[in-house]
């Protein structure tokens, strides 16, 4: 039986004026859509700070359906696409830091919510053909765990070029 999520983590603008807004994603980081809706959400005047948590995974880690694609993702690959995401919103201005975490989504954001008092998530997805997190409902369910909106953006393959 899986340990329970802890209760939902307050919005942060409970605490300040500061738009928190924390970034999921894997193979998906780099992508110009996620650039994209992240540059929008910070948008409006207000000040804003972004984190982003790439999930290292490995695979044999999930169960996954045998219909959805299993790729390996090593470390190395997701700390490079950590570093670039992060350099990207960082030289449009958007103060942005991130870290490589646990194989579990809904671990990794729960953790992270510890620290990061996000008032948004976003979680960024391949297509649902071969999207493990689709497969296990993790943007469902992160909405239902955490009490925050969730923002989900789904990442084709031809949307993968890094933003230059």
């Amino acid at each position: 039986m899986r340990a329970a999520l802890p209760s939902p983590v307050p919005p942060a603008a409970a605490y300040d004026d500061v738009r928190r807004i924390l970034v999921v994603a894997n193979e998906t980081a780099g992508s110009e859509v996620l650039h994209d809706l992240v540059l929008g959400a910070v948008g409006g005047g207000r000040e804003s700070e972004v984190f982003l948590i790439v999930p290292v995974l490995h695979d044999g880690l999930l169960r996954v359906p045998s219909h959805v694609a299993r790729t390996p993702f090593g470390t190395h690959d997701a700390a490079a696409r950590l570093r670039a995401a992060v350099d990207e919103l960082l030289a449009e201005g958007v103060p942005t830091s991130g870290r490589l975490v646990h194989v579990d989504p809904l671990h990794a954001i729960s953790q992270a919510l510890r620290d990061f008092p996000a008032d948004l998530v976003v979680i960024a997805t391949h297509p649902a053909s071969r999207s493990a997190w689709l497969a296990h409902d993790v943007v469902d369910r992160a909405a239902r765990a955490f009490g925050l909106p969730v923002a989900h953006v789904v990442v084709d393959d031809l949307a993968l070029e890094p933003v230059a």
